[in-house]
C-alpha cells in the first residue's frame, strides 16, 4: 500500500513539474509575441498640421456661448485634446465613454474640446442624448479646414505652448491613448517609435 502511495506521489510531482514547464514556455512565447506585434497608433492622414508644428489658432464660441481659444499659449498651462466628431459617426459615438474617462482621469493636465460643424439643433440634441455638457462643443467649419480634417473621428493633442504633440485618425481607445503615449515618448507617432527601435535592434544585430 505504501508503495502505491509513493508511486502516486511521484507521478503527481512529475505532472506538477511538467505543467510548470509548460506554463513557463507559454509565458515566454507570449513575451515573444508581444515584442513582435507593434502597438497600433493613431493613423496620420492628409496634409494637415503635423506634430512639432504650431497649432492653428482659432477663437470660437461653444454651444453654451462661451468663448473658447484653440491653439496658442494657454494661461492655465493645460494641454488640449481637440476631438473632431459628428452625430452621424458611429465610431465617434463608441469613443464618447473613453473621452469622458480621459477627461475625468487626466483633467489635472488636459482639457478636452469637441469640434464639429453643421446644424446647431442637431448637435444640441446630440449633446443632450449623450450627456456631453461637460465638454466645450465647438461648431466651426473653419476649424476643421484649418486642421485639414478629412475623416472622423480625428484627434489633435496640443500642448500648453500651442505646439501639436500628436495627431491622427482615432478609431479605438488604443488609437486615442496612443496620442498620449507618443507625447510621453517624444515622438510624432508610435509607428515612428517602433521603427526607430527596430532600426536600433538591426544595428546591434
Amino acid at each position: 500500500m505504501s508503495g502505491a502511495l509513493l508511486a502516486s506521489n511521484v507521478l503527481l510531482w512529475i505532472l506538477v513539474l511538467v505543467m510548470g514547464g509548460v506554463i513557463l514556455a507559454l509565458v515566454r512565447q507570449i513575451g515573444v509575441l508581444y515584442e513582435r506585434v507593434a502597438p497600433a497608433g493613431a493613423l496620420v492622414v492628409g496634409s494637415g498640421p503635423k506634430a512639432g508644428e504650431e497649432a492653428p489658432v482659432f477663437t470660437v464660441s461653444d454651444l453654451a456661448n462661451r468663448e473658447q481659444r484653440v491653439g496658442g499659449t494657454r494661461p492655465d498651462n493645460l494641454s488640449t485634446l481637440l476631438f473632431f466628431l459628428s452625430p452621424t459617426c458611429p465610431v465617434c459615438k463608441t469613443l464618447l465613454p473613453v473621452l469622458k474617462s480621459v477627461a475625468r482621469n487626466e483633467g489635472r493636465w488636459l482639457n478636452v474640446i469637441l469640434a464639429s460643424d453643421g446644424a446647431r439643433k442637431e448637435h444640441e440634441a446630440f449633446v443632450s442624448e449623450y450627456r456631453l455638457q461637460q465638454f466645450p462643443y465647438l461648431l466651426s467649419s473653419e476649424l476643421g479646414l484649418g486642421y485639414r480634417v478629412g475623416r472622423l473621428p480625428h484627434a489633435v493633442l496640443i500642448d500648453s505652448e500651442g505646439v501639436i504633440r500628436s495627431t491622427g485618425l482615432v478609431n479605438s481607445r488604443e488609437h486615442l491613448e496612443s496620442l498620449f503615449e507618443a507625447d510621453e515618448l517624444g515622438v510624432a507617432t508610435l509607428q515612428e517609435y517602433m521603427a526607430a527601435e527596430q532600426s536600433k535592434e538591426e544595428e546591434v544585430a
